[in-house]
C-alpha cells in the first residue's frame, strides 16, 4: 500500500495545508490490521478491508491515504497512567489488564494502537485545516485513565484531544459518541475537565455495566429502530449544542455496532439509518462552520467484510461535504 507518510516532524502548517487541499482527507496505515486469526471475536481484518473498500469505491487512490507513524510515548501519557503506557510500549502488559482489554496484546496489536492514536491526532489536525477529516480506525472509548478495556488499548480520541489542548491548537472540544456502547473511558478521562464536553448516545442495557457520567448521556432502550433513534439524536444534538455552542473541534465516533445485524449491539438501525445518522451529525456542525473529525468506533460480525462495508458509510457521507 502506498500513501503519503506523515512523520511527526511533518505535522506543521504547510504540510497539513497540502493535504487539506485534497478531497476528504483520510488517515490510514496498514499497521491498523494486527492480523488476528480468522474467527476472532474482534474482527481485526475490518481495517484493511475498509481501506480496500474506499479505494474500490473511488473515494481516493492508494497513494492518497495519509499514513501515520507510531505515537510518541508522551502522547498517551496525557490521557493514561504513565505506568500503563510504559508497560504497553515495553510489550509487557500484565495478564489481568490484557483480560480487561479482551485480546492478547501482541506486538502487532500494540503497534496498531500506537499508529491508530497518531491517526486520530492527524485527522483532528486535518479537520481543523480542512473542516472535515476521517481516520479509518479510532474510537477506542473504553480505555480509561488507568488502563485499556473492551478491545481498546489507548483512548485515541482522548489522547488526540489532550494533544490539541496541550499545544494550544484547540481550547474547547466536543466529543459526540454514537457507538452502541457507553463511552466510559472517555467520560473518566475528561471528568472535571471543562475544556472537553463529552456526549454518549448508547444502548442503556449494553456494555459496560458501570457507566460513569459523561457531560450528557442518552441511554436508549433495546431494539430501537431508525425513526425513533434519529428523532432522539436530533433532540440530543440541539441539547448538546446549547451547552457547548462553539467548540473548536468535534470528534465524532461513528460506531456501526448500532446496526441491527451487529453481534454485540442491542439496537436495530438499518444501513440507511446509519447513513442518516452520520449525515445528521456532520451537517449539524458543518453548517455552523465547526470542524469535525470522524473515527469509526465499533462494529462486530463473523464476516469482517460486512463490518467494513458499514464503516464505509461514514466516509461516503463525509465526502458529500468535501
Amino acid at each position: 500500500m502506498g500513501g503519503q507518510v506523515a512523520t511527526l516532524s511533518d505535522c506543521n502548517e504547510s504540510y497539513l495545508d497540502y493535504f487539506a487541499s485534497m478531497r476528504l482527507p483520510i488517515v490510514h496505515a496498514r499497521e491498523y490490521d494486527a492480523e488476528f486469526p480468522a474467527g476472532h471475536r474482534f474482527p481485526m481484518a475490518k481495517y484493511s478491508l475498509l481501506a480496500k473498500r474506499l479505494v474500490h469505491d473511488g473515494l481516493l487512490g492508494w497513494d492518497e491515504f495519509i499514513v501515520p507513524e507510531a505515537a510518541p510515548i508522551d502522547w498517551p501519557k496525557l490521557a493514561h497512567a504513565s505506568q500503563y503506557v510504559d508497560q504497553v510500549y515495553a510489550f509487557d502488559v500484565p495478564a489481568d489488564i490484557q483480560k480487561k482489554v479482551g485480546f492478547e496484546m501482541t506486538s502487532k496489536a500494540i503497534i496498531r494502537a500506537q499508529h491508530a492514536t497518531t491517526g486520530s491526532v492527524l485527522a483532528a489536525r486535518l479537520a481543523l485545516q480542512h473542516g472535515l477529516a476521517c481516520n479509518t480506525a479510532g474510537g477506542s472509548h473504553h480505555a480509561g485513565p488507568e488502563h485499556g478495556a473492551g478491545f481498546c488499548t489507548f483512548n485515541d480520541v482522548g489522547v488526540a484531544a489532550k494533544v490539541l489542548l496541550e499545544n494550544g491548537e484547540a481550547h474547547q472540544i466536543l466529543i459526540i459518541d454514537c457507538d452502541v456502547h457507553h463511552g466510559d473511558g472517555t467520560a473518566l478521562i475528561f471528568d472535571r475537565d471543562d475544556r472537553v464536553f463529552t456526549f454518549s448516545m448508547h444502548a442503556e442495557n449494553n456494555y459496560p455495566h458501570v457507566k460513569p457520567p459523561s457531560d450528557y448521556d442518552l441511554g436508549l432502550p433495546d431494539r430501537l429502530e431508525d425513526e425513533d433513534y434519529l428523532r432522539s439524536l436530533a433532540d440530543a444534538l440541539e441539547a448538546v449544542s446549547a451547552r457547548c455552542p462553539a467548540p473548536d473541534l468535534v470528534f465524532y465516533n461513528a460506531g456501526v455496532d448500532v446496526h441491527r445485524d451487529d453481534r454485540l449491539g442491542r439496537l436495530s438501525l438499518t444501513s440507511d439509518g446509519i447513513v442518516h445518522r452520520d449525515r445528521m451529525v456532520i451537517s449539524h456542525f458543518h453548517g455552523k462552520g465547526i470542524p469535525v473529525c470522524g473515527v469509526i468506533g465499533g462494529g462486530y460480525s463473523r464476516e469482517p467484510q460486512h463490518v467494513a462495508d458499514r464503516h464505509a458509510i461514514l466516509f461516503h457521507v463525509a465526502s458529500e461535504f468535501g
